[in-house]
């Protein structure tokens, strides 16, 4: 006997095109993520750690990634999926996510993650730059143009106007074009200064932000920091390994997510150790630094909870916007 459906489920599938421009203000999605959190550290989601597999073939450079996650705000669960082939580029990276609303039952989209991604990614460095740069903090460098770098810039100057000088390493002129206007479409009178020695700049900057792949600069390292410096490190190749352990006040979005993807930064003992997660500092439950003085390195790896927010957010305007398309998989 076949088993029928009085409504049949579906879902909504966007395509990278179908969400590419619709608007996400860099204050909307600060505010999303810093949310959800607060969601994580009041017990309200859940975020198992990612599962990360390294394929067998070692010149093709492959890895694959896999999250699940629930919010508890909007009561979504969330299946995140990322397949990647080089580090060279984005042109063989590939991330969906799919929603499924928990007070139905049903599924509600599936859908390309690059915009998600290139959203929540700057949202996160910049709530960590508020929680633990130290209170006078003026000036920021930002190492990288990649897809996690672009819209870094504007996002750390939405959650802290008192900077004052924004400062930019890159080497690919697409991407250094890319940042430029991105930044220019939210703050149009403000510049950004471009530089090549990056030493220099990392000891003349309070906030450091080093988002670069296989780094063509020399690798950061903590102790070129001024004290009460900041250095964010976006799952980035470009920090030296000892990063971790020449701070004074060490800090991670998710313990258990730097023991997937910051194993290089653990010690002789194979451990990396922390001082606080991101979620206990937003809930007020652990500082963001001990001293004004203290040179803070903080470790991000992407956590589901905070895409899921976001995805939804893009997905629902989408979807107003009559975009993508209804399909019965269920059927």
């Amino acid at each position: 006997m076949t088993k029928t459906f009085m409504h049949t489920p579906a879902i909504h599938i966007l395509t990278r095109s179908d969400l590419s421009d619709i608007e996400l203000p860099p204050a909307e999605v600060i505010r999303l993520v810093e949310d959800a959190y607060l969601s994580y550290a009041n017990g309200q989601s859940r975020c198992p750690t990612k599962l990360m597999m390294p394929l067998p073939n070692e010149q093709r450079d492959a890895v694959s990634y896999s999250m699940l996650g629930y919010d508890g705000a909007l009561e979504q669960v969330g299946f995140k999926t990322s397949y990647r082939q080089g580090s060279e580029s984005a042109e063989k990276y590939y991330t969906t996510i799919s929603l499924y609303d928990d007070t139905t039952g049903l599924p509600f989209a599936f859908m390309d993650c690059h915009r998600v991604g290139g959203s929540r990614t700057p949202a996160t460095t910049a709530i960590i730059a508020k929680h633990c740069a130290k209170e006078d903090a003026r000036s920021v460098l930002m190492i990288g143009t990649g897809a996690q770098g672009i819209n870094t810039l504007p996002y750390l100057l939405t959650a802290l106007p008192r900077l004052q000088t924004l400062r930019l390493f890159g080497t690919h002129p697409d991407g250094i074009a890319a940042s430029l206007s991105t930044f220019a479409k939210y703050f149009p009178d403000r510049e950004i200064e471009l530089v090549k020695d990056v030493p220099e700049a990392v000891a003349a900057s309070d906030i450091v932000v080093a988002a670069s792949g296989r780094a063509a600069h020399p690798k950061v390292q903590t102790k070129w920091l001024k004290p009460g410096g900041l250095l964010i490190s976006v799952a980035s190749k470009g920090v030296e390994s000892g990063a971790l352990h020449d701070a004074d006040y060490a800090i991670a979005t998710n313990e258990g997510q730097l023991g997937v993807t910051g194993k290089r930064l653990a010690g002789a003992d194979g451990v990396a150790r922390i001082d606080a997660e991101l979620p206990e500092i937003v809930g007020g439950r652990k500082p963001g630094r001990n001293t004004q003085e203290d040179r803070v390195f903080a470790f991000s790896s992407g956590m589901i909870i905070t895409d899921i927010p976001v995805a939804h957010a893009l997905a629902t305007r989408g979807i107003a916007a009559g975009r993508g398309k209804r399909v019965e998989l269920w059927s």
